[in-house]
């Protein structure tokens, strides 16, 4: 080395640090300090212009070091930075250490790598959310779909030979409102509604009970309909609340059996707290009120207002839907069945909306809404196949029925026992017209469809026997449309004859009824016309009406 030639040291010129990086100042500058550590080298990064303040500093490009400097007092000239020698030793370190020496120093894939950070997070998110809502749903459906219930009608392609009898072509739901915990009397039922849904046809019936209908209760003699369910559980030997209130609905189905005739294939209990709560979960529910609801006894419930509704279209929050469900002081309880089936109308409307089942907020309030408040014993397919069959169905297919509104008025009231009560107008206890009306009301699906024409003939000597079997037969809903005599007087049994074989679930059901197997030999003398059907009566269809 030639030290005659050697350049003398500028201690003014930039400082080189062991990263690479100049630095400006010499060893004699001290514009800055570094942590405690009392070090006179000036900073790495650039100072703000002295027009600006300390906080609008921002962070420039490139390599900084892991401690950076605390800038004291005054506010530093901005430097010039000298070029960078990017030589290829120093290339390759930077490389290695992940930089680009291009375009100012700028990282080459701090954008994508910040992009894939934050999508990784958002999936994380996604996935804790989801594990989240699949754990509860799974809590949640265990403690409501318990199973236990059956309807062939809920199957994708239903079997004749699973229709045991009429009304199988349907999916009957026993439906009751209870007070709950909250309550003086918490198992009462407030609210009897049969939830009957045609999945052939793609229309929904709800039948309202009178609370107070007077009735027969197995083992427990002569009450009011809405005390059944409270027997029942209350009396229940079961060891937990789901068997005792298993018990309390098979008692209610019991008792309601003589009264409507038909099957009930499932059973749902909710209470007052998960009515509100449901309601509020969904956002509220629009309720088109067909008249002023007046109410003074509840307005302390109501902010201390008696009117609980105006007319019109009202928007319900859970508190002000409940208080219309349950006031009946300043009506009756047949238009506080109507007002019920107004209700739950529009909240299925709402729960089946895109708005609620979209909305994860809403998904978690209503199952919180749920819970212990709510026995069911669907099964969670079942269930499933029940919203697919509802979300079918438009709100114009859905039917309110009662036993009071002309021409089918079947009741009224008195007093029973020194009570008040509702009553068949027919009697105590008759429930003949009852049943009628609802068996053909609730129209077996497949019966409707089909609508066969079924011609009934009288084959024996007993007067007024195809007429009494076809009344029957119309009640169930058959479409008959001949009543008369047989050719002859002599039929010792039954004979169902399948004139066109091409109505397999009315020929099911006509088979169990009548006991006899089809045929499709027309016995001489026997004039089908256009109908589907000729039954002819026997003498054991006489024997077998007089058994029943």
């Amino acid at each position: 080395m030639d030290f005659k030639n050697r350049k003398p040291i500028n201690h003014n010129l930039p400082r080189r640090t062991l990263d690479g990086f100049s630095v400006p100042g010499g060893v004699g500058a001290n514009h800055g300090t570094i942590g405690n550590m009392g070090s006179t080298r000036r900073p790495s990064i650039r100072p703000a212009a002295p027009d600006k303040k300390l906080d609008d500093l921002r962070r420039p490009e490139g390599f900084h070091a892991a401690v950076q400097p605390q800038i004291q007092n005054s506010i530093l000239p901005a430097p010039s930075l000298p070029a960078i020698n990017t030589g290829p030793r120093k290339r390759s370190r930077l490389k290695r250490r992940g930089r680009h020496l291009n375009d100012g120093m700028k990282p080459k894939k701090s954008f994508w790598r910040r992009t894939k950070r934050i999508a990784i997070g958002f999936s994380a998110a996604g996935m804790l959310v989801a594990t989240y809502f699949i754990v509860k749903i799974y809590f949640v459906q265990k403690n409501i779909f318990r199973g236990g219930g059956s309807a062939p009608a809920l199957a994708q392609n239903v079997e004749v030979s699973s229709l045991k009898g009429e009304g199988d072509g349907r999916v009957n739901v026993l439906l009751l409102g209870i007070g709950g915990p909250e309550h003086e009397a918490p198992d009462l039922s407030d609210t009897i509604i049969i939830v009957s849904i045609d999945p052939v046809n793609n229309q929904t019936a709800l039948l309202s009970i009178p609370r107070d209908l007077w009735v027969e209760i197995p083992g427990y003699g002569s009450q009011k309909i809405n005390a059944a369910f409270s027997y029942g559980k209350q009396n229940s030997k079961a060891k937990d609340v789901a068997g005792a209130t298993k018990d309390g609905l098979a008692l209610t189905e019991k008792t309601l059996e003589p009264v409507l005739g038909i099957p009930i294939h499932y059973h749902v209990v909710v209470d007052f707290s998960a009515f509100r709560q449901s309601v509020d979960a969904v956002g509220g529910i629009a309720v088109n009120v067909p008249e002023q609801l007046y109410d003074p006894t509840i307005a302390w419930e109501n902010n201390y207002n008696p009117i609980i509704a105006e007319e019109g279209i009202q928007s319900f929050n859970g508190q002000r839907a409940l208080l219309y469900a349950k006031s009946r002081q300043t009506s009756s309880d047949f238009a506080r069945g109507e007002r019920q089936r107004l209700l739950l109308i529009s909240l299925k409307e709402k729960i089946l909306s895109a708005g609620t089942y979209s909305n994860p907020l809403k998904i978690s309030q209503l199952l919180d809404s749920l819970g212990d408040n709510v026995y069911t014993d669907f099964s969670t397919g079942d269930f499933q196949r029940l919203y697919e069959i509802a979300g079918k169905i438009p709100s114009d297919s859905i039917f309110s029925l009662d036993l009071v509104t002309p021409p089918h008025n079947f009741v009224t009231t008195g007093p029973v026992n020194g009570l008040s009560a509702v009553l068949p107008k027919a009697g105590l206890y008759q429930y003949d017209a009852i049943k009628n009306y609802v068996r053909n009301a609730l129209k077996d699906g497949f019966i409707s469809k089909e609508n066969a024409e079924v011609v009934v003939l009288n084959g024996t000597t007993v007067s007024g026997l195809a007429t009494k079997k076809a009344d029957e037969l119309k009640t169930y809903g058959y479409n008959v449309t001949t009543v008369g005599d047989a050719p002859t007087e002599d039929f010792q049994t039954t004979q169902l004859i399948d004139i066109t074989n091409e109505n397999k679930y009315t020929k099911n059901y006509l088979e169990r009824r009548l006991g006899v197997t089809a045929t499709s030999t027309v016995p001489a003398g026997v004039v089908p016309g256009t109908a589907d059907f000729v039954i002819i009566l026997g003498a054991d269809a006489n024997s077998s009406s007089q058994t029943n």
